[in-house]
């Protein structure tokens, strides 16, 4: 495409106003009026012609395959001229609505006919990105045109959930030698499983002393119980309309996924079973318990696979058949959010009859713009009712919490910031107590 400039528009714009002062001072010179703009039109057509040509430029873009959302990644755009080349050049990139490029355009010089931008990918949300079209644009020799070639990569970039934050975050709070510690803590310390005997030497409840193996050792020995292994840990993720808002910043969806892999990491390390359910107006896939080394990734492909709904989630259906899928007694991590207060009165009621059968923990992220909102001092009639309107959210959803909790499902509530240390905690402590 090569179309004018600001300054060609600007040099034929200013011939009428010449050409109209000549056809009142002098009328019978009114065709250099028109001479102007054929000898403008012939400098356009001349600098069109002239300089670095489109059929010489090549444009080409480098983008990584895949960017965990919340972190960001690198857009390296390449041009090069086969000929001459100009002094400077300008691109745009287009992407879907799932990914940015900050910024968009840029502008940069050449060297022996190549030249080059690297710009800055941002994930907007989970799900399949795409670089869909560049943008390359020159000045002629004389700056009346542009020339700008125009591809099409359809360069895909996956968006997946921030393995990358995931691993930082379980390394910083259990490192290798942590994680073996707590284990044996675990495992040889409480629990229901007998493990050994050991001979007694103090401190020791006599409620643990086999008598009968003592008898016949000859010394005191005590029962030696570990956790039990092998239980299953499954993530239930809301992924309605109201988990696709934003929080902090990044969807509650993503914060769950995120959270659900730091938690999953820790119990696959621990020896248990790990599995994750969506459901929203429809119920999603379930993907199963799994363990052993290979489950961690599977069940990473299985989270990036959860899309944002638009509609109100059905607790009915979608909890009924988690209920359904589950043969054996589980910890169940409920991740949602409610927003009125007919659905939360139907969560509770699903929630209950999950609760004859599993241990439940009922994950709440704390919506610290909200408190914030609670909180601030109102100065106008509009920030009045934000807040009363802030306060009344923030009492309903306590009293659901509080509910909850009378019921007996074991409540995590911590700012997002710390859900994933919190929801760890949460779970060892379910672990010491042998309830899972």
């Amino acid at each position: 495409m090569i179309y004018p400039t600001a300054r060609a528009i600007v040099l034929a714009a200013l011939g009428a106003p010449v050409a109209l002062l000549v056809g009142l001072i002098a009328p019978g010179y009114w065709v250099l009026a028109g001479a102007w703009l054929v000898l403008l039109l012939g400098l356009v057509l001349l600098d069109a012609l002239i300089g670095p040509s489109r059929a010489g430029a090549t444009l080409a873009a480098d983008a990584p395959g895949a960017l965990g959302a919340g972190s960001r990644g690198v857009l390296a755009v390449r041009a090069a001229f086969d000929g001459a080349s100009p002094p400077r050049a300008d691109i745009a990139v287009e992407t879907n609505a799932l990914l940015a490029a900050e910024p968009n355009r840029a502008s940069f010089g050449f060297i022996r006919g190549e030249g080059g931008a690297d710009l800055a990918l941002v994930p907007r949300r989970r799900g399949p990105g795409e670089i869909s079209t560049l943008w390359l644009r020159w000045r002629g020799v004389l700056g009346l045109v542009w020339k700008q070639v125009e591809t099409s990569p359809r360069r895909a970039v996956a968006i997946t959930p921030d393995i990358q934050g995931v691993k930082s975050e379980a390394i910083r709070l259990f490192s290798r030698e942590a994680l073996f510690g707590l284990k044996t803590q675990l495992e040889t310390g409480e629990g229901s499983e007998f493990h050994a005997l050991r001979e007694v030497s103090g401190g020791v409840d006599p409620r643990a002393i086999d008598w009968k193996q003592s008898a016949r050792h000859g010394k005191l020995l005590a029962k030696e119980f570990r956790v039990e292994r092998n239980h299953p840990v499954v993530f239930a993720i809301d992924t309605g309309r109201a988990m696709s808002e934003p929080l902090l910043g990044a969807p509650r969806l993503d914060r769950a996924i995120n959270a659900s892999l730091l938690l999953a990491y820790v119990s696959l390390r621990m020896g248990d079973l790990a599995g994750a359910y969506g459901f929203g107006v429809r119920a999603g896939a379930f993907s199963g318990v799994m363990s052993g080394p290979g489950a961690f990734p599977r069940l990473q492909r299985h989270l990036s696979g959860f899309d944002y709904g638009e509609d109100e989630t059905n607790y009915t259906l979608g909890l009924s058949q988690l209920g359904a899928a589950l043969k054996r007694r589980s910890l169940i991590v409920v991740f949602t959010d409610f927003a009125d207060a007919t659905s939360a009165e139907l969560m509770v009621e699903n929630l209950t009859r999950l609760l004859r059968r599993h241990v439940i923990l009922f994950v709440v992220m704390r919506d610290e713009e909200l408190e914030a909102i609670a909180k601030a001092e109102p100065s106008t009639a509009e920030a009045v009712s934000r807040a009363v309107t802030a306060h009344a959210l923030m009492r309903s959803r306590d009293l659901v919490i509080a509910r909850l909790s009378r019921l007996g499902v074991r409540i995590v509530d911590a700012p997002v910031s710390r859900i994933g240390s919190a929801l760890i905690s949460a779970y060892l402590d379910l672990k010491r107590s042998d309830v899972v």
